[in-house]
């Protein structure tokens, strides 16, 4: 089904759904809501699939994601599919040994530490090693139901190069910042080959069915304002820019409020925030021709129907109204989430975004 724009051209019917009205700031009939990690563990259809093949298996098995996600849309009712996948199968192409160890996550068995490391980390000139990322795309794009858009996503390249430099998940990051400070040629190789690789794999993702693109830095709040300004943004910023020319890119960082200047000059159609900054100052601050995404706690979701409810009135509120407001957690549902807590915060938002 395809409508016409104000030009007179006919456009998808995704194109005029509410999650796409929202994301270039235009009115909706109620406020659009995905979440991240909206197909995992807490749905049992999810683990109806899961249960059968390793976690990885099923990220590198394009029928597998496929269903998961479309399934996850399905049962929630929510506005976006987002493609099943995960931030660190990219990095192997490039030369990391990577495995997902039960209890533990993933670990990269060959850091970057010597310059050595550094010589075999080696950016993607082609990223069809990566098809079976964008198999699922096309498969999940061509499943889904025409009005809902379906959104893609990479690491950035911080936390995909924290990764890759501690080997593992870090608390304190020593590995990583001592690269930063003291060899900033081995630091910009790392960042410039991650930067390179992200924009091909997220250009290849609109090309092959996704309507947007999210780019997480999970782990950008380790850092201070002057470190992210010296150390991320100008990589960022790249991404940022060179992926646009291609679709819409929600910027995605979490942990520090302080960052938030540095966020909204790295650009973005929409900014995605976390739980730990207010909505209405930083929709004040990113300034109301740009969409905002969020931000509800995640833990809030273990609460009681009337809490929950209360809670996402609190971010409504903040949000006031205004065109450009996406609904979503200040980052992904918990593994233990009871599944009907998740279905009652999207009609919750629904709900109140309809009255509102």
């Amino acid at each position: 089904m395809k409508s016409l724009s104000a030009s007179g051209k006919f456009m998808p019917a995704y194109e005029q759904s509410r999650m796409m009205k929202a994301i270039r700031c235009e009115p909706v009939d109620t406020t659009p809501v995905w979440i991240m990690r909206q197909a995992g563990r807490y749905l049992p259809e999810y683990m109806s699939v899961r249960n059968k093949v390793t976690f990885i298996e099923l990220c590198k098995t394009p029928e597998l994601a496929a269903e998961v996600t479309l399934t996850a849309q399905q049962v929630l009712g929510v506005d976006a599919a987002i493609l099943f996948a995960d931030l660190l199968p990219m990095l192997q192409p490039m030369g990391m040994d990577l495995t997902y160890e039960k209890g533990e996550g993933p670990k990269l068995h060959n850091p970057l530490r010597t310059s050595a490391d550094v010589d075999r980390f080696q950016e993607l000139e082609n990223v069809d090693e990566l098809g079976f990322v964008f198999e699922a795309v096309k498969l999940i794009r061509a499943g889904l139901p025409e009005d809902i858009p379906l959104l893609g996503f990479a690491g950035a390249p911080f936390t995909l190069a924290s990764y890759a430099i501690e080997g593992s998940g870090s608390k304190n990051y020593i590995h990583t910042k001592t690269m930063m400070y003291t060899d900033p040629g081995k630091w910009d190789a790392i960042m410039s080959r991650l930067s390179n690789t992200i924009v091909r794999y997220l250009t290849r993702q609109f090309q092959d069915g996704c309507q947007a693109v999210q780019l997480f830095d999970s782990w950008a709040g380790c850092l201070s304002p002057d470190d992210y300004r010296q150390y991320v943004l100008p990589y960022t910023k790249r991404i940022i820019s060179a992926v646009s020319e291609h679709g819409p890119v929600i910027n995605f960082l979490t942990g520090n409020p302080a960052l938030l200047p540095l966020q909204k000059e790295a650009g973005g159609r929409v900014m995605g925030i976390d739980w730990r900054c207010d909505l209405k100052e930083a929709r004040e601050l990113f300034g109301y021709d740009v969409a905002v995404q969020g931000n509800l706690d995640p833990v809030t979701l273990f609460a009681d129907i009337p809490t929950i409810r209360e809670k996402a009135k609190i971010v409504m509120d903040k949000a006031a109204g205004h065109p450009g407001h996406i609904f979503n957690l200040g980052h992904g549902v918990m593994p233990d989430m009871k599944p009907e807590n998740v279905k009652a915060i999207v009609n919750i938002v629904h709900e109140l975004g309809a009255s509102g």
